[in-house]
């Protein structure tokens, strides 16, 4: 097939029926799959500005599923729902990724639609096809110890910026609050009183999260000391407040604090960040028993299946204990 995927719409009513000019391009293309994927190839290149290898990825697909159609009898012409999903089925046994049977897939979705839109199909039968379930990636998760680790050295940290960042780690292993929700606490969940936080998460959804006493203790401690975070006698409705232009504390600031605080105590940084520390509040409250629905409801989590991720990860480790400590492991 050509490399450069330059027909024009004439071209396409030679090759549907008319008598362009430029059906003579056609000379060298083998059979009617061809010059279906050489017309997709030639929109995805004119009218998408595909780029050369994005058009290559799209060939090698579409050829390849061509190739199992011939292998039932079919073409990539006719090819009804049915076959899609054999396809799919082909991919899977063959032990291919789900990603990549997902990139795929997405190909022929394209390419069926082109056909529909330009008339040279009667329907599309990628419309009623089912992606390929992919597996999501278990979320980084830091050991008890590590966490103490992180905690202890947080407490060594000494002035206001050092009551601040103990008082920001643990509130967020405490609560396994998002990043955003922690940052923008307001003032009054500092109440003395109260060990509770009152948290107003996604959807504007307010939910009540306990706090323990350390981390309670570790905000009065910082609130003693917030004043440094104010010019002059300015107030401000934040907890955690700043002289940016937001008022508070940004996401990306704390980001990197808890990444220096990791350097100092001993932890690889690349493996900590505020929302593996969410992660970890989470998989140990599991490892130590909770209810699923009870952290489901702390973390905020619409679905329980969000939540059921940090089942994987604690069969995971425990898996790995076994394989590391058990007498008969090799």
């Amino acid at each position: 097939m050509p490399g450069s995927w330059r027909l024009n719409r004439r071209s396409r009513r030679a090759f549907s029926g008319g008598r362009g000019r430029h059906g003579s391009c056609w000379l060298s293309v083998k059979n009617l799959t061809d010059r279906h994927i050489e017309l997709f190839l030639e929109m995805m290149s004119a009218e998408r500005g595909a780029a050369l290898a994005t058009l290559g990825n799209y060939q090698r697909d579409l050829e390849d599923f061509a190739g199992f159609a011939h292998g039932r009898a079919a073409s990539i012409v006719s090819a009804d729902t049915g076959l899609v999903r054999d396809y799919l089925a082909f991919m899977s046994d063959r032990g291919l990724t789900a990603s990549t049977a997902g990139r795929r897939l997405s190909a022929l979705r394209q390419f069926f639609g082109f056909l529909y839109a330009e008339g040279l199909r009667e329907d599309d039968p990628c419309i009623a096809v089912e992606g390929p379930r992919r597996s999501r990636p278990l979320p980084k998760v830091l050991s008890e110890n590590e966490v103490g680790s992180l905690l202890n050295k947080a407490r060594e940290t000494t002035g206001p910026n050092g009551a601040r960042l103990l008082a920001l780690v643990e509130t967020l292993y405490a609560t396994g609050l998002r990043v955003s929700e922690l940052v923008s606490l307001p003032l009054s969940a500092a109440r003395s009183d109260s060990r509770v936080l009152m948290v107003r998460g996604k959807g504007d959804k307010e939910r009540i999260v306990p706090l323990s006493e350390s981390a309670k203790e570790a905000i009065v401690g910082y609130v003693a000391l917030r004043q440094h975070f104010l010019k002059g006698d300015e107030d401000s409705p934040w907890l955690f407040p700043s002289r940016g232009a937001r008022g508070h504390l940004s996401e990306r600031r704390f980001a990197q604090m808890i990444k220096d605080l990791a350097y100092d105590s001993g932890i690889d940084p690349t493996r900590v960040s505020p929302h593996v520390l969410r992660h970890a509040f989470a998989s140990h409250l599991l490892a130590h028993g909770a209810d699923l629905r009870t952290v489901q409801q702390i973390l905020g989590h619409a679905d329980i299946s969000t939540t059921q991720i940090y089942t994987h990860v604690l069969e995971e480790r425990l898996k790995e204990m076994v394989t590391q400590h058990h007498p008969l492991s090799i």
